[in-house]
């Protein structure tokens, strides 16, 4: 699969099933040295956030899956929403820990593959006694009914995660966005029209970004890099 990179333009393109070309595509994602919050997140051109199955599976990419693999490994912690880990079973990364973020503690039908156990995180409101799963460690945010995206990364960065990637759901990722905690949005753009459900992001005010980064594939799947405009730089 040959991807070109849009932004900026330097009419590159790489094969991503060869090695040089996935070095090129890893190095488009890599983060500089330190901590961030990155959203990362597929939609398609009405927004929706969920194809015809109700999961983003249907709306995903062979290149998408390897981009999303690229951006794990940078990362030392994969933020989730309990609603999504219902939805779709969540799958545990190869190479970071998960938090699983949840009002309640509940986690139905979630099976933790024991391989996984220890870098399994759910977090919680300081009022919540879950019965977590063995294998999972249970993290208190916030006192508590509700979680805000400020005190969930607060009790991460405590336990040593400095640098999360948020996946959503649409209601989590919304929220970060909301609260201004996402130091990059990295989003798929699938080139299909579909009923919208579930938007993609839910936010009010205006949230201006600054694309840094776009990426094509032969698919037609669009792969953006945009960071917040700081109001105080705008004309």
């Amino acid at each position: 699969m040959r991807v070109s990179e849009l932004r900026p333009t330097t009419g590159e393109s790489a094969d991503i099933t060869t090695d040089a070309g996935r070095a090129w595509l890893t190095e488009r994602y890599r983060r500089p040295a330190g901590g961030y919050v990155r959203l990362n997140m597929v939609t398609t051109l009405t927004g929706a956030a969920v194809g015809g199955d109700g999961t983003s599976d249907s709306i995903t990419s062979p290149t998408d899956r390897t981009i999303l693999g690229m951006i794990r490994r940078d990362a030392e912690i994969v933020v989730v929403g309990a609603e999504s880990v219902r939805a779709e079973g969540y799958v545990v990364p190869r190479t970071a820990a998960l938090a699983i973020v949840s009002r309640t503690g509940r986690l139905d039908g979630h099976r933790l593959d024991p391989a996984a156990a220890g870098r399994v995180l759910l977090v919680v409101p300081s009022t919540v006694a879950p019965e977590a799963p063995a294998g999972v460690d249970v993290v208190h945010a916030g006192p508590g009914p509700d979680l805000s995206p400020a005190e969930i990364v607060s009790a991460l960065r405590a336990r040593g995660f400095s640098r999360l990637v948020c996946e959503g759901g649409p209601t989590l990722g919304s929220a970060f966005a909301s609260a201004g905690l996402i130091d990059e949005y990295c989003i798929t753009v699938a080139p299909r029209i579909t009923p919208v459900e579930r938007p993609l992001l839910s936010i009010g005010g205006d949230g201006e970004l600054a694309v840094t980064g776009a990426l094509m594939d032969e698919a037609g799947f669009s792969y953006l890099r945009l960071r917040p405009v700081d109001p105080a730089s705008r004309g």
